[in-house]
Parts: C-alpha cells; sequence; structure tokens
C-alpha cells in the first residue's frame, strides 16, 4: 500500500498552509528559507501554552575563535540541582536558519517533564560560519557545562549531547569530534530526525507528496554548511556529516537514542546510521513512527503520534 499522512498531523497542515502551501524557494536560495523558518517557528512557539514551573538564565562562553555564544540554561524552577544528569541541546533550522529562542516552549516541555535540565546553544548559522564551527561552538557549549558542573548543580559524566534536524546533525558529529580527539565521551547523543548525509539531495519519488523538507532543502543547506567545492566530495568527515563514518569511526562513540518519521527524507539515512552504529557494537535505540513528514511534532504537537514520541524521548532523558 502507498504512504498514508497521519489524520491529525494532516488536519494541522491543512490549517497551517490551506490546500495550497506557499511555493518551495529555488536551490541555493538560504535567505527565503531563513525567513520562512523564522517566521515558521516564530508562530509555533507563540501558540504553545506557557510553562510556569520552568526558568531559564542566560550565559556566555567563549568559542574557539574568541566569538561570544549564547547559552540558554533551562532548569525546573524552586529546585537546588545537585549531581543531576543535564543535555547540551543544538536547536535544528537545517544548520542556516532558526535561533534558540524559538526553541523555548519546546525546551520547557522536556525539563518540566524530566526534572533534567537543558542548555541550548546559539551556534553559529552557514553559510556566514562554515563546518566545523557549528560543532565546535556546541562543544564550547558542553565544556561550559563540564567546568561549571559543581555551580549548575550536575554530574560531568552525565552530560547527554542532544538535537533535532539540522541539530541532530551537530549532536551526532560532536561524538565523533569527542572521539577524535580522545575526550571523555557524552554519557548518550539523542538524535532527533537528524540530519546526518550531506551526499542526500533528491528526493524518493513516493515521499515527495509528504515531505517537508526536501532534496532541494537538504542539498541547500549542505552547500551552504560545506561549501560548493566540498559538498559531497570524497574528503567530508564524520566531524562534519556523521553518516560518512566507517565502521572504525562508530567503534566507542556513546549509546544513541534516534527517532525519525516514515515520512521523512532523512529516513533511509538514519537507518543506516543505525545500523552501522549496531554493527560497530553500539547500543542504539530506534523508532521509526509511521505516517509522519520531518517536524511533525513541532507543528503537531497534540497529534497522538507526536505525544507517544515525546514520551519515549521523556523516557530517554530520565535514563542518564
Amino acid at each position: 500500500m502507498p504512504f498514508t499522512l497521519d489524520l491529525e498531523v494532516g488536519a494541522v497542515l491543512g490549517k497551517l498552509f490551506g490546500a495550497d502551501p506557499p511555493p518551495k524557494p529555488p536551490v541555493g536560495d538560504i535567505e527565503t528559507r531563513r525567513s520562512n523558518n523564522d517566521a515558521f517557528f516564530g508562530l509555533l512557539n507563540s501558540q504553545q501554552p506557557a510553562i510556569s514551573d520552568v526558568e531559564c538564565q542566560d550565559f556566555y562562553t567563549k568559542a574557539s575563535d574568541g566569538h561570544d555564544l549564547l547559552c540558554r540554561w533551562f532548569t525546573k524552577k524552586g529546585v537546588k540541582l545537585s549531581g543531576s544528569p543535564a543535555v547540551c541541546y543544538a536547536h535544528g533550522g537545517g544548520m542556516i536558519s532558526l535561533r534558540v529562542e524559538y526553541y523555548d516552549s519546546t525546551i520547557k516541555r522536556y525539563v518540566k517533564a524530566t526534572g533534567v535540565p537543558f542548555l541550548v546553544i546559539e551556534y553559529r548559522l552557514a553559510p556566514e560560519s562554515k563546518a566545523p564551527i557549528q560543532v565546535t561552538d556546541t562543544y564550547a557549549g558542553l565544556q561550559y557545562l563540564v567546568s561549571h558542573a559543581n555551580e549548575l548543580g550536575i554530574d560531568p559524566k552525565r552530560i547527554a549531547v542532544m538535537g533535532d534536524s539540522g541539530g541532530g546533525a551537530i549532536a551526532a558529529s560532536l561524538a565523533h569530534y569527542m572521539k577524535r580527539n580522545k575526550e571523555s565521551p557524552v554519557c548518550k547523543q539523542i538524535l532527533i530526525y537528524p540530519m546526518l548525509d550531506d551526499r542526500t539531495t533528491a528526493t524518493p519519488e513516493n515521499l515527495a507528496p509528504f515531505v517537508s523538507w526536501d532534496g532541494n532543502d537538504n542539498k541547500t543547506a549542505w552547500t551552504a554548511v560545506l561549501g560548493a567545492d566540498r559538498v559531497g566530495g570524497a574528503d567530508v568527515q564524520p566531524t562534519e556529516a556523521a553518516a560518512r563514518m566507517t565502521l572504525e569511526d562508530a567503534q566507542g562513540l556513546p549509546p544513541a537514542y534516534m527517532d525519525i518519521g516514515e515520512l521523512d527524507l532523512f529516513r533511509d539515512e538514519a537507518l543506516e546510521y543505525a545500523r552501522k552504529l549496531g554493527q560497530a557494537g553500539v547500543s542504539c535505540e530506534l523508532h521509526v513512527f509511521p505516517s509522519v513528514p520531518h517536524g511533525y511534532d513541532a507543528f503537531a504537537p497534540e497529534a497522538e503520534v507526536s505525544k507517544r514520541t515525546f514520551e519515549e524521548r521523556f523516557r530517554a532523558i530520565r535514563s542518564l
């Protein structure tokens, strides 16, 4: 049988875009994609119910080149942390769009449900900043957590790295970056429909009616991140695009949790990544949710499939 779209998710998409969604911008048009994503996620964030028992505080830390990085720290209000696990989070947006502020509601939802504090990093976007800046900026945020563990009340050995979409790309590549530099690994990598492979530039015909992020979007984003002279080339490293990992690269990585929608352009690369991790002896919990496209939980958070998805993520976070 052909693929079908989840009815609840489809109803939300219909309300958001109507019968005729706006045309996609051409390949290479960063600015339109950026403005569209910023407007859309700003709207979604503003429509979420207020979560009053989670508070946030902004810190700044230095990137490797001296750039000041915003780090937003989310904790449950009135809770004194001691030896707590923590999550270092890289936001989505294809590494070309969005900002920390658009994730406030989503991160508060994670913290409220799990009690685990989150640090979200305002990494620099492509094409203004090319790889590996997105990974090294997030690494600087992670190092902030480690170096301030006592005052933040967290256990530096119980820090996970997490990200969605383009942020999932960063989280996965950060695990490779730390292994390559012989650093103590994070305790877990939590990859939410991650963007792993710079070679994914075509939209499969049977997914074309459903994908919210298509091959042209992916080509545009990866070209911005890696540069037109390198994207798809043989010299791209897993510290830049995690799907480039060999079996040797995979060995010794931290255990992973991953979820992906059945109608997501990234589905097959996520399945292959999980297969490689397992082949290398790395534990990987993988969930493929039926009849949903990329980002379904963001635009339809109250759909039953989204609620199931969040419960699996909450469980993974609580297990840290």
